[in-house]
């Protein structure tokens, strides 16, 4: 019993260091795996080994998948250079296999060694999150050492060898057996390992062990398609062709199994090199096997899949994918999407703001109003999110993104409110009264609300892409806004020394209405603030020091 707990304790060991590592270096190059990934879309051959490559890092083929299906459900990438970016991340997690196959017993008291200290002196900046890559190593050889030292006794146990006698001639069964493992340690990497050194033991005969790679490849596809179980369509399109390929793979593999087993024994002595060259090899051929038939596989898919119609519920959040918060950088994108979700919404109450007060529609503007609702949900399912989102995860970039994200959704959050008891006002002061606006002052409002509807997308536009520019722009605006508020509330109060009737009859409510409609342009104006003061275009103060000189001093 002591020696089958060592070696449950070395294998959940050799599952957290691929976790640690997995995490670790998605955290440290999250942004760039995304920007590396989505630059090699456009040919199929670059997209292969773009996952080659990235996956090599991320050491998690699973990791990749959950990436790529985002940028299918965002419409960032077709399905069919997705699936081949697939193709290459097995390949990628099966040269990791060969790379942590080797004896490195001698370095991972180094690696282990070095990650502490680097983890603890720089925890919270770029250093100690390598640290942390380099811990998790340390911890994937180390737990190798743990179970050959724990397999040891168990090969020499008669009950254990007399079970796994009985699996040779059931190759179902091995599959079956290496999917399930596959799925409960939740890595490929670490179950082709394990196999591999169970084999080297004698444990395992080496034809049981191929099988079980098998499964292992097939369980990996499992994963990515229970991560996205209750994702969009568009996104589990990818793990679902990745798994079709694998399944194709394995049927045209089980046939050939016992020549495959010839041929390794007659070219490499070693069991153990047996095992993984043939992990290798297999998702190797799998990749030139199928990268033709990206095209074909991606039709499929989509049939099987389809898009699905957009309902009444496209008011709810819909970009808040709980499967990329394993990728802080993912996540981040998720949550400015849905924030720019939100802020459409709030363009729609802003833009039925004119059609209330020129109809006197009283439904629309309960609807208008309804929609405050929406904006509210909104604001709080993305907070909600971001907060799932591990702050030390995040690069300095992606931490002010995060922190934009806040404030924008804040923003919106306010100025639906603001919009929201605006029409309350036109419907009370106005429409239930019979009042109306003169020419005169529904054309300063009409001006103001164009000025604003122009302003709400040109803070979008910054919002999304953070130019200064724009941001100075949008900035610039603040101060023409507030000075047509200022001229046009000294109109209405000329027209009502004037004694024009109709603006004595709405004074309260013009006045109000300008005023509010300056309050949502502050807060439209405010999406600028952190581009600029992030890019050091923003001054101290904004009080002009030539006019605070000519102030007299107190003595």
């Amino acid at each position: 019993m002591l020696h089958l707990l060592n070696l449950l304790a070395a294998i959940s060991l050799l599952v957290w260091g691929t976790h640690i590592v997995r995490t670790g270096v998605l955290r440290v190059f999250g942004e760039d795996l995304r920007r590396v990934l989505s630059k090699s879309f456009s040919n199929r051959f670059n997209a292969m080994l773009a996952g080659v490559g990235v996956t090599s890092v991320v050491q998690s083929s699973t990791a990749t998948c959950l990436i790529v299906a985002s940028f299918v459900g965002k419409g960032l990438v077709a399905t069919s250079a997705a699936l081949a970016v697939m193709l290459g991340a097995d390949v990628g997690s099966s040269v990791m296999v060969v790379v942590f196959s080797f004896d490195l017993s001698w370095l991972s008291p180094l690696l282990i060694l070095v990650g502490v200290v680097m983890f603890i002196t720089r925890q919270n900046s770029a250093a100690g999150r390598i640290g942390r890559v380099l811990i998790g190593l340390g911890l994937i050889t180390l737990a190798l050492q743990l179970i050959v030292g724990a397999t040891r006794p168990l090969t020499e146990s008669p009950a254990v060898r007399a079970l796994l006698a009985a699996l040779p001639n059931e190759v179902m069964l091995d599959i079956f057996v290496g999917a399930l493992l596959t799925v409960l340690s939740y890595s490929s990497l670490a179950m082709v390992l394990l196999i591999a050194t169970l084999a080297a033991s004698g444990l395992l005969p080496a034809a049981v062990a191929l099988g079980l790679v098998l499964g292992a490849n097939l369980g990996n596809g499992l994963l990515a398609m229970i991560a996205t179980t209750g994702a969009t369509a568009q996104v589990r399109r990818v793990p679902l062709g990745n798994f079709v390929f694998k399944a194709a793979g394995a049927l045209i593999a089980v046939p050939l199994l016992p020549q495959v087993h010839v041929l390794l024994q007659e070219f490499v002595p070693a069991v153990h090199e047996q095992v993984v060259l043939f992990h290798l090899g297999f998702n190797i051929a799998l990749a030139l096997l199928f990268i033709f038939f990206t095209g074909v596989a991606a039709r499929i898919v989509d049939r099987i899949l389809p898009t699905p119609t957009i309902g009444g519920a496209t008011d709810r959040p819909h970009h808040l994918d709980p499967s990329a918060l394993a990728t802080p950088s993912l996540a981040i994108s998720c949550a400015a999407r849905e924030a720019l979700h939100q802020a459409d919404i709030v363009e729609t109450m802003l833009r039925g703001i004119l059609p209330v007060m020129r109809n006197n529609d009283l439904e629309l503007a309960e609807q208008l109003r309804r929609m405050d609702d929406t904006v509210d949900e909104l604001y709080s399912a993305i907070k909600f999110y971001l907060t799932q989102i591990s702050r030390e995860a995040l690069s300095e970039r992606e931490s002010r993104r995060w922190t934009d994200i806040v404030s924008f959704t804040i923003n919106m959050e306010q100025i639906g409110d603001i919009i929201e008891r605006v029409l309350q006002d036109i419907e009370d002061k106005k429409i239930r009264k019979s009042r109306s606006f003169s020419d005169a002052g529904m054309g300063e409002i009409c001006h103001l609300h164009e000025r604003l509807m122009a302003n709400l997308r040109l803070g979008m536009s910054v919002f999304l892409d953070g130019h200064v520019r724009d941001a100075q722009k949008l900035l610039e605006e603040k101060a023409r806004f507030r000075d047509l508020e200022h001229e046009y509330a000294g109109s209405h109060i000329a027209r009502l020394r004037d004694n024009t009737a109709q603006s004595i009859e709405t004074s309260s409510l013009h006045l109000d209405l300008i005023s509010d409609l300056k309050r949502i342009n502050s807060h439209i104006c405010s999406i600028a603030y952190p581009i600029l003061e992030s890019a050091g275009a923003l001054a101290t103060t904004r009080i002009r020091h030539s006019r605070l000189a000519a102030m007299p001093q107190d003595e």
